[in-house]
């Protein structure tokens, strides 16, 4: 990756050269045009209002102009602008994104402004680690969201059960709720994400860099232990053991009425409503227990980042719209307008009011991302872990079947 460098002469570094340059704020009289990306459903109309009209106030002869982007397609269209000769000047993107866009060379090195301005020391570790690429920052988190366990009060009332404190007292509780026709659990048998969680929580990894070379990890020790959880867990409902969480939807399965707990963000919660009404006031939250009492697992964290390319035509100023976005006023802010996880811990408070949203809060903490090579989305494209999943789920020999995914892993990371 290359250094952080000045795209002016050093010859010309006056107060005229650093404005011409895009470095410092309110060069001249000209109206400048900073290019945002952000993604659809990010953020609300009434946000990006509030937020577009604050900053323009606040930053003279700034006018900002943001476009929404699906995430369809998404990948080709960001290397595309970032390798072109002046796209956009901040984009959103994902959190697991970034290394494959860093991999261009042609992200702007944000390690400065993290540690000096935004507080880097404080960010969620899931949104944080998978910013930075060899020791370079150039990802900024923005928002984060996890799963977490969403369940039906009135079937724990029922059974006298209060929300576990620890994993062995979850397993114990969710074997007592799969009884009289009622599910423990809804958990399909692909939900590797809800895996990685397991493994990352024994010590384990899905892959690891070993001095470069990326490798399958799922058939160490303690990958293998995770694996051997979520397999425990998963028999205590009637879940596939072939199909994954969007397969049938577990939102709708839950909104049943007989399904204990599922493992899901909040954002489910809405088709869980409107499914199912009666269910509204039923609905109670905890994070994921851990091995230990009081110390919720290890999850995974998604959510997005903002980076900006090198070839931004404004970059002082896609600078300062980065910094306001990660900032506290605004990511309070877009907390509580969107029931987003903000990007610090000492943060959570603002969301303290919205119980599920806390709950997540609270998980995250302890958040996790994916393996930061560029190569990852990849893996995820003809995903081994799932077949893997079933086939231990099937009976299968573990170790032989987590052997053979994490060959599959090695290899795709290789190419």
């Amino acid at each position: 990756m290359k250094n952080r460098r000045l795209v002016c002469p050093l010859a010309l570094v006056s107060a005229l050269a650093l404005a011409g340059c895009g470095l410092l704020p309110g060069g001249g009289n000209k109206t400048r045009t900073v290019n945002v990306w952000l993604m659809r459903d990010s953020v609300s109309d009434d946000f990006l209002q509030r937020f577009t009209d604050s900053f323009e106030a606040e930053h003279d002869g700034v006018e900002l102009n943001v476009t929404i982007q699906d995430w369809t397609g998404i990948g080709k269209k960001v290397t595309e602008a970032i390798e072109g000769p002046g796209g956009p000047d901040v984009i959103e993107v994902g959190n697991t994104q970034v290394a494959q866009y860093a991999e261009t060379d042609k992200l702007y090195d944000l390690t400065l402004e993290s540690v000096r301005d935004l507080g880097s020391e404080d960010w969620l570790p899931g949104l944080a680690e998978p910013g930075s690429i060899d020791g370079a920052q150039y990802g900024i988190p923005w928002y984060a969201a996890s799963r977490i366990v969403i369940y039906n009060k009135e079937l724990f009332a029922e059974a006298g059960i209060e929300p576990p404190k620890s994993r062995d007292e979850w397993l114990d509780d969710t074997e007592k709720l799969n009884d009289g026709g009622n599910q423990g659990i809804y958990l399909a048998g692909q939900d590797w994400y809800t895996l990685s969680g397991f493994i990352w929580d024994e010590g384990g990894d899905l892959a690891v860099d070993k001095g470069g070379v990326w490798a399958g990890a799922l058939d160490t020790p303690a990958a293998l232990r995770g694996m051997d959880v979520y397999k425990r867990l998963q028999a205590l409902g009637k879940g596939p053991k072939n199909a994954d969480e969007q397969n049938p939807p577990q939102a709708e399965v839950f909104a049943r009425g007989d399904v204990a707990q599922i493992i899901a963000p909040p954002s489910v919660v809405p088709a869980i409503t409107k499914a199912n009404p009666a269910l509204k006031d039923k609905l109670g939250y905890f994070p994921i227990p851990g091995r230990k009492a009081g110390r919720p697992c290890v999850v995974f964290t998604g959510g997005s980042d903002l980076i900006i390319p090198e070839n931004a035509p404004e970059r002082g100023a896609a600078l300062d719209v980065v910094k306001a976005l990660a900032g506290e006023k605004w990511q309070g802010e877009l907390a509580r307008a969107m029931n987003y996880v903000p990007n610090k811990t000492s943060l959570a408070s603002v969301v303290a009011g919205q119980e599920a949203t806390a709950t997540m809060a609270a998980a995250a903490a302890r958040g996790r991302a994916t393996p930061n090579s560029p190569q990852w989305a990849d893996v995820e494209a003809d995903n081994p872990i799932k077949p893997y999943m079933t086939a231990v789920l099937s009976g299968e020999d573990p170790q032989q079947a987590a052997r053979d995914a994490s060959e599959e892993i090695t290899d795709t990371l290789a190419e």
